[in-house]
């Protein structure tokens, strides 16, 4: 079952065709959302990311595009599906309304609402870990669009397919000023020491959920401490530990790149702290 527009449909429904402006220019949105089964988690910021980049991309907002409206048509989408009461991931796409030149006929859009069932609302510690490489055959320009969930992911399917053609797990993805900017399965987090590290927004990382969380968190108390902090790719080699996180998979250890292996503590402490948020929550 899916939600298109406020209407019902089921999976199998052709409801998109060849002139969709996501199919045809990227001129899209997705907004991945993890429901505990009661609760949508982190939800205040996820419909705040959203509306914040489709005013960046020029969408137009519809009236009823409250915070209460999505809310009440993602629970009616699960209540009909019989997920109510399930842990699923939401995802919302919005992509503006059908035309086939760069210059839109309209800014108003459409919008559809998808899940995908989960195990559990919490994360699971990720086993045994990847092995990653540096993606070097393309940059990812780093300006305000990088820190969009939006559709234009080619450098992402690229790299996952020369991780798979070199039998590599994961990638990580440099920027144009060859910092790193993140990994295939989330933004990049570099231990060394007592000391974590990510990329700044400004190196074309994601202004993704869980990122935001870790970073409004005080670590004072904690064994660690976070900044955001440029990463080069000669860092990697000498780092204790190397992580990626995000909001469809939560942490994924990488325990190999090149001749380096790289531990685990960090990132299992991170874990268990996002995992209790969850637990407060439900």
């Amino acid at each position: 079952m899916v939600n298109f527009n406020g209407d019902l449909l089921p999976d199998s429904n052709h409801f998109l065709n060849h002139k969709n402006r996501g199919l045809q220019f990227g001129d899209a949105l997705s907004e991945r959302i993890r429901y505990s089964g009661s609760v949508l988690l982190f939800w205040e910021s996820h419909y705040f990311r959203l509306m914040a980049s489709m005013r960046q991309l020029r969408m137009e907002i519809p009236m009823e595009f409250t915070l209460e409206y999505l809310e009440e048509e993602i629970l009616k989408t699960l209540n009909a599906s019989g997920r109510a009461k399930a842990p699923c991931e939401i995802n919302i796409t919005v992509f503006r309304k059908s035309g086939e030149d760069f210059l839109p006929p309209s800014l108003g859009i459409s919008y559809v609402i998808s899940f995908t069932p989960l195990e559990s609302a919490e994360f699971p510690l990720d086993t045994p870990g990847l092995v990653a490489d540096l993606f070097k055959d393309y940059y990812l320009q780093a300006d305000g669009l990088a820190q969009l969930p939006h559709q234009m992911k080619l450098p992402w399917v690229l790299a996952a397919i020369y991780a798979d053609e070199n039998d590599f797990d994961t990638c990580l993805l440099v920027n144009h000023r060859k910092e790193i900017a993140l990994g295939l399965h989330g933004n990049l987090f570099l231990r060394t020491g007592q000391d974590i590290k990510t990329p700044p927004l400004a190196d074309g990382c994601s202004d993704e959920i869980l990122r935001k969380f870790l970073l409004k968190q005080d670590w004072k108390e904690t064994p660690y401490q976070l900044q955001e902090a440029h990463i080069s790719p000669f860092e990697l080699q000498q780092a204790d530990e190397l992580f990626m996180l995000n909001i469809s998979s939560g942490i994924s250890s990488i325990t190999q790149y090149r001749k380096a292996k790289y531990t685990r503590e960090a990132a299992t402490f991170v874990l268990n702290m996002i995992n209790g948020y969850i637990r407060e929550q439900t």
